[in-house]
């Protein structure tokens, strides 16, 4: 089984020596997804919640690419700057995954990159 790179113009283009995402088999890993416009290569502008809107339509975006889909997410990891935006985090976060929800860790750092408020990646699968 080989893995396939997974690359699209409607996230981010990675901005290190790393893929937007990678298929194997009927997994596909997202690689931490921040609030950046693909369009403009601009971190959206807003609160938290924007940019939890706009890191989630990315990972769905990557996901897509791979042929999966949000619904599909097994297991999501979301790093934050700061715990107290949790809970606005996670009202953005539960109108993506209503229903069937995945896995999760919530995970606060120090610093994300380009010093965004939040970062977020997933494991899904593609139904056969």
């Amino acid at each position: 089984m080989a893995k396939e790179i997974i690359s699209t113009s409607n996230a981010p283009a990675a901005i290190g020596p790393y893929s937007q995402g990678v298929r194997l088999g009927n997994l596909v890993f997202t690689s931490g997804q921040i609030p950046i416009v693909a369009a403009t290569g601009q971190i959206v502008e807003g609160d938290v919640q924007a940019q939890t809107r706009q890191s989630l339509e990315n990972v769905k975006a990557v996901l897509e690419a791979a042929g999966s889909r949000l619904e599909n997410a097994l297991k999501v990891t979301v790093f934050i700057k700061d715990m107290n935006d949790f809970p606005r985090i996670n009202e953005i976060y539960g109108q993506y995954f209503a229903a069937n929800q995945p896995a999760r860790s919530c995970v606060e750092v120090a610093r994300l990159p380009k010093d965004v408020l939040v970062e977020i990646e997933a494991v899904a699968y593609i139904e056969a």
